[in-house]
């Protein structure tokens, strides 16, 4: 077993990529509107994964000011289009201001305000790359059976704030956010459909690679 880094490390580790004035600007309207973005690290981590499989087509579930949506666009394919889905309206009007400033064409993002499990049942089966989440905690198991049928073989999903304060790591924590995160972590690992690895980075990762999609899904 590997010696775990020391919080210096982390914090080293979480900051490393440096993030330019517009992405600070959304950081400061996510604070405004009082959501959490993405840690800098996890923002890098997203425009990875994003880049490593040449994602065409993303969604989004939790759009905030446009922090983890810029890192997916900076990711994906020239002309890969962005769907991003929340519930406030306001917050996707600071990102579409994110991503005007950032130079990004309107017609690379498609942002719809609503719930998603009302949104995603009406989307395309096997039609899009990475679906990546962070929302409302107690969705993420229902949205992890609605990924299973929206991603195409070899697609990612990535489930955000696994390990955070409501994260279940801490074995204590029995409320309704930390049950439905253990709940969506056992879905991905007890199936054999996905190749799943849980990720250190800012408030914990959960990444899955589905690698083939079971009969009658």
């Amino acid at each position: 077993m590997s010696t775990p880094i020391t919080a210096q490390a982390w914090t080293f580790a979480d900051t490393w990529v440096e993030e330019g004035d517009v992405l600070r600007r959304a950081r400061d309207r996510s604070e405004d509107l009082g959501v959490e973005p993405v840690s800098p690290a996890a923002a890098a981590t997203l425009r990875l994964l994003a880049a490593a499989i040449s994602a065409q087509a993303i969604v989004e579930v939790g759009t905030g000011a446009g922090v983890s949506g810029a890192a997916l666009l900076a990711g994906m394919t020239h002309g890969g289009v962005l769907t991003s889905i929340d519930i406030e309206a306001e917050g996707q009007r600071a990102a579409r201001e994110t991503f005007t400033d950032l130079g990004h064409s309107p017609s690379r993002s498609r942002l719809i305000a609503g719930r998603a499990l009302d949104v995603l049942p009406r989307m395309s089966d096997g039609a899009y790359d990475l679906v990546v989440v962070d929302g409302d905690r107690t969705e993420y198991p229902a949205i992890v059976t609605q990924a299973t049928r929206l991603l195409r073989i070899g697609g990612l999903v990535v489930l955000c704030g696994m390990l955070g304060p409501t994260g279940m790591a801490d074995p204590s924590q029995r409320d309704i956010d930390t049950t439905a995160l253990r709940d969506a972590a056992a879905m991905i690992e007890n199936d054999d459909d996905w190749v799943p690895a849980l990720m250190t980075v800012g408030s914990g990762l959960l990444v899955a690679l589905l690698a083939r999609r079971s009969e009658g899904v």
